[in-house]
């Protein structure tokens, strides 16, 4: 760590670990580590679906990190859209704070083909595509994931450059004009290798309906008036006080659940098959899995509508996704109702796939800890998190190693063995 970092104060090294280059975010890191500023851990917190800037985020890999070990996470695990361009940096940032972590990539692919073309799976703007994981990329494995999806984040940019075209047209008549060169582009990594999203599309709007209205009562009268936009009351509150903390966010997550349909172009060259996806998985030695949404009501997110996904052909799904190779179902605890939750665990118990659990973190105001794992139903969640990152570590030193190898499964043919047998050397690893 360089002397010039050992004498900043506690705030400017904070503002540090968001801007910059790599290097200064990680020394900023390194001099709040020696400050001593993180609490002790929380055995049971565990988070594997943090996003960074090289999606859509607030947080820089570094400060991604920082904001879990402050928050009491055990574990941190990164997960970008289409991207594993911020992983070494996540790694880095994770030895230096101290904290246990793991490397994901989430992925839109294409679903033709199979039994599910043509229905909505836990993509809530399209039909026939699924969002599908790889877990615990092994760390000699990342370059070859970013150059796989390298040409899907082109076509994915260029889908996006006719979006913003088409959400300038809506808005210039109201004095508006949004560019994707100007505007959206400058608030993604996409120059580091990063990816643009719906979300970068719409945080750049929600700024220029800021810079044109104000934050307040005629931004929100706009909103109303002019877009035609409902605004539940507790979020009119918000948008109605120019003080409320994130407010480009919150406007953010108003555009995000009743805009979309307003400017959406359906996604066909950037998606991977399913087929594909999973034969990156298995080339890597990468965990691969669905990512289960269900049927959302009253969306902890406050990003999408009440609307029903899988829950109607569940059992169907997970008998063709274990059949087809996938390892594991990952979900989002705090997203679904009890009664969700342990139908899905079921399902997996009986197709003998690996569960796995991740909160995803895109805005300011969401909380690193997820408090449903204070329930004992979901302590088979935390070990499993163990698991993944022991995979990781033995991966990482030899695909052969990994948790599904052939090897390995000969070895201990038994999940919930294997499961114990790798969370052991997770924690190893960490001691």
């Amino acid at each position: 760590m360089p002397d010039e970092f050992k004498n900043k104060s506690e705030p400017e090294l904070i503002d540090l670990l968001n801007g910059g280059d790599m290097e200064t975010r990680l020394s900023a890191l390194s001099a709040l580590a020696q400050k001593n500023v993180f609490g002790a851990a929380t055995a049971q917190y565990v988070n594997n679906h943090i996003h960074t800037t090289y999606s859509f985020s607030p947080y820089s890999p570094t400060k991604a990190v920082y904001m879990a070990k402050l928050a009491g996470l055990t574990t941190a695990g990164i997960m970008d859209h289409d991207s594993v361009a911020g992983a070494g940096e996540f790694i880095r940032a994770g030895e230096v704070a101290g904290i246990a972590t793991t490397v994901g990539i989430e992925c839109r692919c294409s679903m033709r083909g199979t039994p599910f073309e043509g229905k909505k799976l836990n993509n809530p703007d399209q039909a026939s595509i699924a969002y599908l994981t790889l877990h615990g990329i092994p760390h000699g494995s990342i370059d070859r994931v970013q150059d796989y999806m390298a040409p899907y984040r082109a076509a994915r940019s260029a889908r996006n450059r006719a979006m913003t075209e088409r959400l300038d047209a809506v808005f210039t008549p109201f004095g508006i004009k949004l560019g994707y060169d100007n505007d959206v582009l400058p608030i993604s990594q996409a120059a580091q290798g990063g990816t643009v999203t719906e979300r970068h599309i719409l945080f750049a709007l929600a700024k220029k309906i800021i810079s044109q209205y104000g934050a307040g009562p005629a931004l929100a009268d706009f909103i109303i008036d002019k877009l035609n936009v409902n605004i539940p009351a507790a979020l009119l509150e918000k948008l109605k006080n120019a003080e409320t903390s994130y407010y480009e966010y919150h406007l953010l997550g108003l555009l995000k659940g009743n805009f979309v349909d307003r400017f959406y172009i359906d996604a066909r060259d950037e998606l991977p098959h399913v087929t594909d996806f999973l034969r990156l998985g298995e080339e890597t030695g990468a965990i691969s899995a669905y990512a289960y949404l269900g049927d959302v009501k009253n969306s902890v997110t406050g990003d999408k509508k009440d609307e029903t996904f899988e829950d109607a052909f569940l059992d169907e799904l997970v008998e063709w996704v274990s059949a087809s190779g996938f390892h594991a179902f990952t979900y989002m605890p705090a997203r679904n109702t009890a009664g969700q939750l342990d139908r899905v665990a079921a399902l997996c118990s009986r197709h003998n796939l690996f569960q796995i659990s991740g909160e995803d973190i895109n805005t300011p105001f969401q909380d690193f800890i997820c408090k449903a794992l204070n329930d004992p139903r979901h302590a088979h969640l935390i070990e499993a998190t163990w698991a993944l990152i022991g995979h990781e570590k033995a991966a990482t030193r030899s695909r052969e190693l990994g948790m599904f190898t052939a090897h390995t499964i000969n070895e201990t043919p038994d999940l919930y063995e294997r499961i114990k047998k790798f969370a052991q050397i997770g924690r190893n690893s960490h001691m």
